[in-house]
């Protein structure tokens, strides 16, 4: 088996990966950047999302698991005290791999060069470089309204407890084949309206945002600020792509939204 390690950079992430790196190949996996079969995040959250950008081209063949050294996080949910055992189960091939669905985002221009298309493991926001966002937004080729206001976001159900929770988005369990729209402070008065709820929309149904005046964007994807210019379209929809975790242990979703958001626990 081939594997890699990914890491925050800071010290304690650092000499755990090297201890880890030290295990695994003492059991004979081989270390291969390249073409892992399993990637190993040390750090936190955004250090998993920082591996699921770097081997997006191998999302069918690489399996993810996560190691955190700070706060305990939906996708790093290892503690350093326990990577003897998550070791152990490596070397033996001794997980199984559950896979959840991801957002597909195609973004086109108006001068007509060559779409840009990106895969968001949390979500994908829209913003307007000044001013008011206007934008028409389309579900299944039709037209559903006209949103004026900060911006948009479109969330994956692994990525409803990050952004979209904030924004009033409701939490979805990350197997369900969905997508998410929140808004970000709408315009709504007797001149203007919009539908001012979170939209969950099904695999089927695709969703594509229209610019109506502006046409340059500040466009996030998780980590990933991008600026695009004189865009025509921007297209989400559930990829046919998915994000695969090599799952050791129970991975309790709802506990971990209850200990995260909550707080307490009466077991």
């Amino acid at each position: 088996m081939r594997f890699a390690i990914t890491t925050r950079g800071d010290s304690i992430s650092n000499t755990l990966m090297q201890k880890m790196r030290t295990y695994l190949l003492d059991f004979n996996l081989e270390y291969n950047e390249d073409q892992p079969d399993i990637v190993i995040s040390v750090g936190g959250d955004g250090t998993l999302l920082y591996a699921f950008h770097r081997y997006r081209s191998r999302l069918g063949k690489t399996a993810f698991i996560g190691v955190h050294t700070g706060h305990l996080g939906f996708y790093a949910d290892w503690k350093p005290e326990e990577i003897e055992k998550l070791v152990m189960a490596i070397a033996k091939d001794d997980y199984s791999v559950v896979e959840y669905p991801i957002l597909e985002v195609v973004i086109s221009h108006n001068d007509g060069s060559r779409e840009a298309r990106y895969l968001a493991l949390n979500e994908c926001t829209v913003k307007s470089i000044e001013g008011t966002m206007v934008m028409d937004i389309e579900i299944k080729g039709e037209k559903f309204e006209t949103f004026r206001g900060d911006g948009l976001c479109m969330s994956t159900p692994s990525g409803s407890t990050a952004y979209n929770r904030s924004l009033g988005g409701a939490i979805i369990h990350p197997s369900i084949r969905a997508i998410q729209l929140a808004e970000m402070a709408s315009i709504n008065n007797r001149v203007f309206r919009t539908i001012g709820s979170p939209l969950l929309l099904p695999e089927h149904h695709p969703c594509v945002l229209r610019p109506v005046t502006d046409v340059d964007f500040q466009i996030t994807i998780d980590h990933l600020t991008l600026l695009h210019k004189d865009v025509r379209s921007i297209q989400y929809r559930v990829a046919n792509e998915k994000v695969r975790f090599a799952r050791i242990k129970p991975f309790p979703f709802w506990n971990r939204v209850r200990d995260s958001f909550i707080g307490y626990s009466d077991r």
